[in-house]
């Protein structure tokens, strides 16, 4: 479990972020991407941002791919926006990944609205198994408990 102290600098890091990416940036290869998250290392050295892609259908050119790597390409800038609001002794290296809790929620709801359908065996197939295995499908004398 994470020490409050550092649960409130990753908070703080996400809200930083949230708001420059909202207010900030003009990059044009950034769609509608939210900070989800951030995990700062205890020693503040690191930090891994969560971001959550919307991605339009129809294509508006906003891929998350090419999100992140208009977010890497400002990390500079988004390093020492941190720095500035936080005036922490070391500002964290940010790192971005994309946060895929969302995609995993939904594909988990999916599969519990719609179960994939068991495999069914036909009592054919099954007798043609067993035999095809060396057993015999009909029990004898010898396999009966004693």
């Amino acid at each position: 479990m994470k020490p409050d102290r550092m649960r409130r600098v990753d908070e703080a890091v996400r809200e930083v972020l949230a708001d420059v990416l909202q207010n900030e940036m003009k990059d044009p290869r950034i769609g509608f991407a939210t900070v989800t998250g951030v995990r700062t290392s205890t020693d503040l050295s690191h930090a891994t941002v969560l971001v959550s892609v919307l991605e339009l259908e129809g294509g508006s050119g906003h891929s998350a791919e090419d999100t992140l790597e208009g977010l890497r390409s400002a990390h500079g800038f988004l390093q020492r926006r941190v720095g500035e609001e936080l005036r922490l002794k070391h500002t964290p290296l940010l790192k971005f990944t994309l946060d895929e809790t969302v995609d995993r929620a939904m594909r988990i709801q999916e599969l519990l609205d719609h179960p994939p359908a068991p495999p069914v065996e036909t009592p054919e197939e099954g007798a043609d198994a067993a035999s095809a295995d060396g057993e015999d499908a009909s029990p004898t004398q010898d396999d009966a408990p004693r």
